[in-house]
């Protein structure tokens, strides 16, 4: 049975999760100064934040995407040019969709890592990302070297 789920889309469980992390468990670089609670809050609360912007972006791109394909089929006479545009603006519509539920998925993605006390680990080699990373972009999972990596191949 699926558990119910907050207007950003976020289980109650997870947001319980989330809420309960201790700044003490999250990893630091070397030089750098531990977690404090303002810290995680700000991080927290940035995330839940464009979890909630997302969820709407996906919701408000699903009904117009919707809307398209129920008038795509009153397009009856419609020249070349009107069924290409038409068909332009659903594919950016779909990837506007696509786009926004990638990056929100990478929000959940964050959120249960802070919740289960894996987030500030680089998925990669398991040394921590770095304090100012997360901060300048909370979705990270990789730190520095390794998406430096990633990105070579």
């Amino acid at each position: 049975m699926a558990s119910s789920t907050d207007k950003t889309g976020v289980d109650p469980r997870l947001s319980a999760a989330v809420q309960d992390a201790k700044p003490e468990q999250l990893p630091v670089r070397e030089g750098e100064d531990p977690w404090t609670q303002e810290d995680l809050d700000e991080v927290r609360n940035t995330l839940l934040e464009e979890a909630d912007r997302l969820h709407t972006e996906v919701e408000e791109a699903e009904q117009d995407l919707a809307e398209l394909m129920r008038d795509y089929g009153d397009g009856a006479g419609d020249d070349q040019a009107d069924a290409g545009s038409a068909t332009l603006e659903r594919e950016q519509e779909l990837s506007l969709a696509n786009n926004s539920r990638e990056l929100l998925q990478q929000v959940m993605h964050a959120l249960g890592r802070i919740g289960n006390g894996t987030y500030g680990n680089c998925e990669s080699c398991g040394e921590p990302i770095g304090k100012m990373r997360l901060q300048a972009f909370s979705r990270a999972t990789l730190c520095l070297t390794c998406k430096q990596k990633q990105e070579r191949r």
